[in-house]
């Protein structure tokens, strides 16, 4: 989706200018760019933290499975295991055979204040329409595998 153009409406020389579309947009798309940003350091932390868990298998296809999923239309990030990674599974929620290890949990509570700094970094570009624009990646995003 383009960036809307503003509505210019001129009644008896006065001009109104309505922003109101492209300002939806901007605070939108900032708002998508930061739970990207949170999605990839909160996976990269995960798979830190999953490694170094005592008493874990090691399975390198279990941190691969770790992913994100940015939904543009539902605005929201979704980070956790991916379909069926059955042992990943077990380590974060637990069974009958494994104590509950909850590293996905974890990580999330042990960085909120990062978490917190990233998207105030994204959301303080509202101010500057060219900052905005410039952090604004329209693509759709599902991160997929462990690349480092």
């Amino acid at each position: 989706m383009s960036i809307p153009s503003p509505m210019r409406i001129k009644k008896d020389g006065v001009e109104f200018v309505d922003c109101v579309d492209r300002t939806n947009y901007t605070i939108r798309e900032l708002t998508r760019a930061a739970m990207k940003d949170v999605a990839r350091f909160l996976r990269k932390r995960a798979v830190v933290k999953f490694k170094t868990l005592p008493g874990l298998r090691r399975s390198r296809r279990v941190y691969n499975s770790v992913q994100y999923w940015v939904r543009k239309q539902e605005c929201d990030l979704q980070i956790g295991i991916k379909h069926g990674t059955w042992y990943g599974v077990e380590e974060e929620l637990g069974s009958e055979r494994m104590a509950k290890k909850g590293f996905l949990y974890e990580t999330v509570a042990e960085n909120i204040d990062t978490i917190r700094d990233i998207e105030g970094q994204y959301l303080s570009a509202i101010e500057d329409e060219q900052r905005a624009l410039a952090l604004i990646d329209e693509s759709e995003e599902v991160g997929d595998g462990y690349k480092d």
